[in-house]
């Protein structure tokens, strides 16, 4: 979701820019870590510190996202009427659940009988945007109340005995449940639903309700105020529930015998689907980063905000690119044609053999994000001086 230039404000940018660059080293490591299609970087068992913390830190881009999402659209429906505001959330929602089954989906596995289609990200902000569009048309003070409640109340479902099976498990996979789960659709096509739409959903109200903090009526310092505010209260709620380790994840804190371990395990909550101490743990300290990036300065700022400003474009962008790069490098060293398919893994010309350490990893990663600045920039100067009605659309 675009802001309007006259509304743009610069941390919002950088902060979405950061979250977009760091997103890229995730699906680096997905492609070209050799030990990233059979092992979980996030098991305290196995894991190590550098491939540990390269996951980890990939975590803040998701809540990150959409919440900045629910902001963004609060200030794109300012010069809009309500019915106009509701009627494009819901038409962009849509759109981008299209572009999520076909292109994004493609860039992705590369399967071009889309025999595995991926319900990630983009299908959870589609879906929540439509939500969004009914609700805001309704009230704002329902879009809060909806967003309290999905956010801080989604894991009670934990508590609760689910279907295991059929169609009752799919629906609650779609919704609330998804954890890479595995729906066939026939014989040679399956969906996979990864991201669940409502507790996302509830990310993007909850962003969309703090718009108006982005206001320029809005005082800076009072707003600055109530995102330190905001922040620590969610770090501060998430410490408080991961020590008791009752409730707020899915997965209850394992205890170990040594210090790293413990450490490992405290930080290691729920993204699939997200629990509430992710979503405390991630966005807590991208409220304090709103906070102080406001008022940043300096050449760094304006490079990351051409990210920002772009951040659907560049999404699609480097999935292609990374693929494209898997591709030459599966050729390049020595793997043939028989191996472009491999049982159980979504991706074409990704062999569970194929891949590198974390440093070939890191360059590939500084590489694809240093050749997409220039797309970015273009793209960016382009949306300035066009007014297409596409364009709030990419």
């Amino acid at each position: 979701m675009e802001l309007t230039r006259t509304n743009r404000i610069q941390s919002i940018d950088i902060l979405r820019g950061l979250v977009m660059i760091i997103m890229a080293l995730d699906h680096t490591r997905d492609f070209f870590h050799q030990p990233a299609i059979i092992g979980n970087p996030l098991d305290p068992n196995t894991t190590t510190i550098p491939i540990y913390f390269t996951r980890w830190i990939t975590h803040f881009c998701a809540p990150t996202f959409v919440f900045l999402s629910g902001v963004s659209a609060y200030l794109s429906s300012l010069k809009k009427t309500k019915a106009e505001a509701s009627a494009f959330l819901i038409k962009r929602g849509l759109w981008l659940v299209l572009v999520e089954i076909t292109f994004i989906t493609f860039g992705i596995t590369a399967k071009p009988g889309f025999n595995f289609i991926v319900l990630q990200v983009i299908w959870a902000i589609g879906w929540s945007m439509v939500i969004l569009g009914i609700l805001s048309r309704i009230s704002p003070k329902l879009v809060l109340i909806v967003g309290l409640l999905l956010f801080f109340g989604h894991n009670i479902l934990d508590l609760v005995n689910l279907p295991q099976q059929g169609v009752g498990r799919n629906i609650m996979a779609i919704f609330f449940r998804a954890f890479f789960t595995i729906m066939p659709l026939d014989n040679t096509h399956v969906v996979g639903a990864i991201y669940a739409i409502l507790p996302w959903t509830g990310v993007m109200l909850l962003g969309y309700s703090i718009g108006t903090w982005f206001n320029k009526t809005f005082p800076a310092e009072k707003r600055k105020t109530r995102l330190l505010q905001l922040g620590t209260g969610l770090i501060l709620l998430f410490i408080i529930l991961r020590t008791i380790n009752v409730y707020g994840d899915t997965v209850p804190r394992v205890k170990g015998d040594s210090f790293r371990f413990n450490f490992l395990a405290f930080l290691n909550t729920t993204k699939y689907p997200p629990s509430l101490l992710y979503l405390s743990m991630t966005l807590g300290p991208s409220c304090l980063a709103l906070a102080f990036l406001e008022k940043a300065k300096g050449k760094w700022q304006v490079i990351v905000s051409v990210y920002g400003k772009v951040p659907f474009f560049y999404y699609i962008c480097h999935f292609y690119l990374l693929h494209l790069i898997l591709i030459i490098l599966f050729y390049a060293t020595g793997h043939g044609n028989a191996e472009i398919v491999s049982p159980n893994i979504p991706f074409n010309f990704r062999p569970a053999t194929f891949g590198w350490g974390l440093p070939v990893v890191y360059l590939i990663w500084l590489f694809v994000v240093t050749l997409l600045y220039f797309p970015c920039r273009w793209y960016s100067n382009y949306k300035k001086t066009h007014n297409q009605w596409w364009l709030s659309y990419v």
